[in-house]
């Protein structure tokens, strides 16, 4: 709850928007149940307590397919929602969309990274590069109520 917090207070200092902030502390508030149904018991509340994980990730096939199940939901809220308004809009999430189904499979039948650090340093620069693109795509898309 603490870092659901500290997230949307600071969104909502940057973008003064409430419905985005509501949405920003439950996003990341969620983020915590789901690691904890596929985490195995490895996540402290507070550093040094108890530790909690339900173990879905012992499972590789039960994973993808929870997994494959968000993402095609969340894609279809999307498209649900929003709308292209011009090719850019169209064509950049979809290619969007198909690189993650890519760094999906690949996560999961490729070779694992060499250790935490090379995962770490290429995956920021990769989410900094992912968050400018959908914003960038985003910008090409409407919400549907809007459209005429």
């Amino acid at each position: 709850m603490v870092w659901a917090t500290a997230s949307a207070l600071i969104y909502q200092l940057l973008a003064h928007y409430v419905p985005g902030t509501v949405t920003i502390w439950l996003g990341v508030l969620s983020h915590w149940v789901l690691d904890w149904v596929t985490h195995r018991r490895d996540m402290p509340i507070y550093p040094g307590s108890q530790r909690y994980g339900l173990g879905l990730y012992n499972s590789v096939a039960d994973t993808m397919a929870v997994e494959t199940i968000l993402l095609v939901g969340g894609v279809w809220l999307y498209m649900s929602a929003t709308k292209p308004v011009d090719r850019s809009g169209q064509y950049a999430f979809a290619i969007y969309v198909g690189l993650l189904l890519v760094l999906f499979v690949a996560g999961y039948f490729g070779p694992p990274p060499s250790g935490t650090s090379d995962l770490v340093w290429n995956s920021i620069p990769f989410e900094v590069f992912a968050l400018a693109w959908a914003w960038w795509f985003d910008r090409h898309r409407v919400l549907r109520t809007n459209v005429g």
